[in-house]
């Protein structure tokens, strides 16, 4: 066992999270820095480290940039149109009275698929002040669930763009990764609920006054309707129609042509393009799998040639191609066609303006993994993990988890250790799966101040200080936790 190899890592994650923390850089730039001194530490030329740099940043932006680009692009028309909103009434809907904190959890994690937390909790809260309106309560319980509901598929299912760049880097199958990913999503849900039902009674009287008067405001009940209405709640007034209208959100999408109606989205076109692409791509894994066995090519490292049907599905499931067909059916179903081809444009640019860190960070984590690999870092990290007596599944979970806790991002955190990881994958007896779902579930652990989305899920629910640790940190925990016998079970079937 090599000690200065050891050093290298350990010195090079040490550089990223100071810079992170203490600095006025950014994780691109950090990841970077580190690549750099983990390859100078190590001991590599410095052309050498260099080369590897770029090479493992091209390789990974190669298979993975476009896909996130299209994923954030679809995630904006589902924003911008109402169909998340959408999605979001009619979960509630189907679900019914006294299981809307079931029915908040379950729209967070099928908006957060495509939509960033931030943006898609901000977009859902009002939805979440509406129903607590309604029935007199339980606002804290129904906004933890919706925040963590997020969560979960935001950190374990793609088309989001962790877990893509996860796949890249470590070169998992990205259809087993949305299957297996959904898997532990439906599985964890229920910890988010029973957390969430437990918890958010103790804190419904920590709010902050501000939300709760925008939250209840003065509440009456209707006895004719059998409704509850809101009033002297100027922070409510319009923001979103009663929980049981029949009709889909309607949004303004800028002027309406006369003879035009506002615009509204059904559930079944808000569906189309998040479920297509996903179809496709499932498709497309299973044929794929389908197929070898028929064809009796059985390893990975085999040369394989998909014929027939798993050629036709290997072209539209492909990643790339199943999100093109995605976003031309967010534009062109969720859209009303009134809507002014400049203001599409502009939307689409600011959801590549949005992506477009996202994509750098994961071609940094690439450059870094790739820099891990040739300087014979990994391999070194190998040996000495050889030597303790640890569940190889654990080495990718606690690297992300403690990445997560240093610098607070979920991505950055879930893209390190990939990026760590990917030297190991083969020494650690792992499948590229499994070492992928490790990466991401570990990533889920404490947030708490570091993490921007800490400050947008506390501040919206109104919980502050200790209130906000035990709410919104603990059942982040409670759910990483809850991912660690799944991975376990994972790691001996996958």
């Amino acid at each position: 066992m090599e000690i200065r190899l050891l050093l290298a890592l350990a010195l090079g994650i040490a550089t990223m999270v100071v810079l992170v923390l203490r600095t006025r850089l950014d994780a691109f730039v950090a990841l970077l820095i580190a690549a750099l001194v983990t390859g100078f530490v190590a001991g590599s030329p410095a052309l050498d480290t260099i080369k590897s740099m770029t090479t493992g940043f091209g390789n990974t932006l190669g298979s993975i940039g476009i896909v996130i680009g299209l994923g954030v692009g679809i995630g904006k028309i589902l924003e911008v149109s109402g169909a998340a909103d959408t999605l979001a009434r009619t979960f509630v809907r189907a679900l019914g009275r006294g299981r809307e904190h079931w029915a908040m959890a379950g729209t967070g994690a099928i908006v957060s698929i495509p939509v960033f937390c931030d943006s898609g909790y901000v977009i859902m809260n009002p939805l979440a002040r509406s129903i607590a309106r309604r029935i007199k309560g339980r606002y804290v319980t129904l906004a933890l669930a919706l925040g963590c509901g997020m969560t979960i598929t935001h950190h374990l299912v793609p088309p989001t763009p962790g877990p893509l760049g996860v796949a890249g880097i470590l070169g998992a199958d990205l259809g087993g990764l949305i299957l297996v990913g959904f898997v532990f999503a439906v599985l964890l849900l229920p910890v988010v609920v029973l957390y969430a039902a437990w918890i958010g009674p103790k804190l419904e009287s920590e709010l902050t006054d501000g939300v709760r008067a925008d939250v209840y405001g003065s509440v009456s009940v209707s006895a004719s309707a059998g409704r509850t209405e809101s009033t002297g709640s100027p922070g409510t007034s319009g923001s979103v129609a009663n929980v049981e209208d029949t009709e889909g959100p309607v949004h303004k999408l800028g002027a309406v042509p006369d003879g035009e109606k506002e615009h509204s989205v059904p559930f079944v076109l808000a569906m189309l393009p998040l479920f297509v692409p996903l179809l496709l791509i499932v498709m497309n894994t299973v044929a794929a799998a389908i197929d070898r066995a028929n064809q009796g090519v059985l390893s990975p490292d085999d040369e394989y040639t998909p014929a027939g049907y798993a050629a036709v599905l290997g072209f539209v499931g492909n990643p790339v191609v199943a999100l093109v067909i995605g976003i031309v059916l967010a534009v062109y179903l969720l859209l009303p066609r009134w809507t002014p081809r400049a203001k599409v444009h502009h939307w689409l640019a600011e959801a590549a303006a949005s992506a477009g860190l996202i994509i750098l960070i994961t071609g940094a984590g690439g450059a870094l993994g790739q820099v891990l690999r040739d300087s014979g870092v990994g391999d070194a990290l190998a040996e000495a993990i050889a030597d303790v007596s640890m569940p190889g599944v654990l080495v990718p979970f606690l690297i992300a988890s403690l990445v997560r806790l240093a610098q607070g991002s979920g991505t950055v955190a879930m893209i390190t250790a990939a990026s760590v990881t990917v030297p190991l994958v083969a020494g650690l007896g792992l499948s590229p799966l499994v070492a992928a779902l490790a990466c991401c579930a570990g990533s889920m652990v404490f947030s708490y101040f570091n993490d921007s989305y800490f400050w947008v899920v506390t501040r919206f629910t109104g919980l502050e200080g200790v209130a906000a640790l035990r709410g919104w940190s603990g059942i982040t925990t409670a759910v990483w936790l809850a991912s660690l016998p799944l991975l376990l079970v994972a790691s001996a079937v996958l």
